[in-house]
């Protein structure tokens, strides 16, 4: 137990290193986006039927992601061709039977991908979305979280906004979301075996974006395929035992030069929750974690409710 303790420290902390250099160099502290790739300043627009990819992870979420997928079988889009792909572990049991479920779910326009991985890689979310955005044939790649659900109309009317569009990143201009829900919400309840659930938006609140975060990151598939999801930075690419802060949404707008420009897409919905399915540790870690999301959570809503 020693000898491992004695190499895994080492490494911990040259990551730890890396992640720092990386920070500062996207805040601008480390004049260095020399050493990287330099994106194109616009890309070739894509027009008529399109193809998107939606690249979604999930990790003792499965509550969560069954509102995605259900949302595509209620709502499927008629002008857009759908790509769904879904990052897991095969660890994670309730997320493996929900995606046996709605594989065999039929839907018109959508294409089912599920990509398993050790829960090492999938610790690091830039992992699977660099293998995805390396590898995929779409038009455009919505890299999203599985709390985000597609409603009536949202993803045809993101097909109409995204006609001839050259830019490298968009965004939804507005989301709709829930207030922080517990573990025994019926709405996350409702959720809890795989099946096709309704999600009743009516006691959402509209929130305005203001740049692609990382659930809200709509890429043109040429700019995904140049320059992959942070593929240069490997300190976003490297596995980790648990889940990893999500830095790199911030070093793949940086990476392309680009906050993201804003578009109509009304029906965009994301769940939130009390207790992330991610934190690891202790109950009373878990619980001190999930009183400062609260906080923090309270905090942006005030400042959102404010600015109106």
């Amino acid at each position: 137990m020693q000898a491992t303790s004695t190499r895994v420290a080492p490494q911990r902390w040259y990551r730890g290193i890396q992640g720092q250099l990386a920070r500062l160099a996207v805040s601008g502290v480390l004049p260095i986006r020399w050493l990287y790739p330099q994106p194109k300043k616009q890309y070739a627009p894509k027009t008529g039927k399109l193809h998107l990819e939606i690249v979604s992870h999930c990790w003792q979420y499965a509550h969560l992601q069954a509102y995605q997928l259900s949302s595509l079988v209620q709502h499927a889009p008629k002008d857009l061709r759908v790509t769904m792909t879904v990052y897991y572990s095969e660890e994670d049991q309730k997320a493996c039977e929900l995606l046996a479920f709605f594989a065999k779910q039929p839907v018109d326009n959508v294409e089912w991908q599920w990509r398993a991985m050790p829960k090492e890689q999938l610790f690091r979310r830039g992992i699977g979305r660099n293998h995805a955005a390396l590898n995929s044939k779409a038009d455009w790649v919505w890299f999203t979280d599985c709390d985000v659900v597609f409603h009536e109309g949202a993803l045809d009317k993101l097909a109409s906004e995204l006609q001839g569009c050259t830019e490298p990143l968009v965004y939804p201009q507005e989301e709709r979301v829930t207030s922080l829900l517990a573990e025994d919400d019926p709405l996350l309840k409702k959720a809890a075996e795989p099946q096709v659930v309704n999600l009743d938006g009516t006691d959402f609140i509209t929130k305005a974006i203001t740049k692609a975060t990382g659930p809200l990151q709509i890429t043109h598939g040429d700019a995904a395929r140049e320059m992959g999801y942070c593929d240069a930075m490997s300190v976003y690419q490297t596995p980790a035992d648990s889940w990893q802060k999500c830095y790199e949404d911030r070093a793949f707008r940086w990476m392309l030069k680009s906050q993201g420009k804003a578009i109509n897409v009304p029906g965009v919905y994301r769940i939130r929750h009390i207790f992330k399915g991610r934190y690891t540790g202790s109950q009373a870690n878990t619980s001190v974690r999930s009183g400062i999301r609260q906080v923090q959570t309270w905090w942006r809503d005030r400042k959102d409710k404010a600015q109106k």
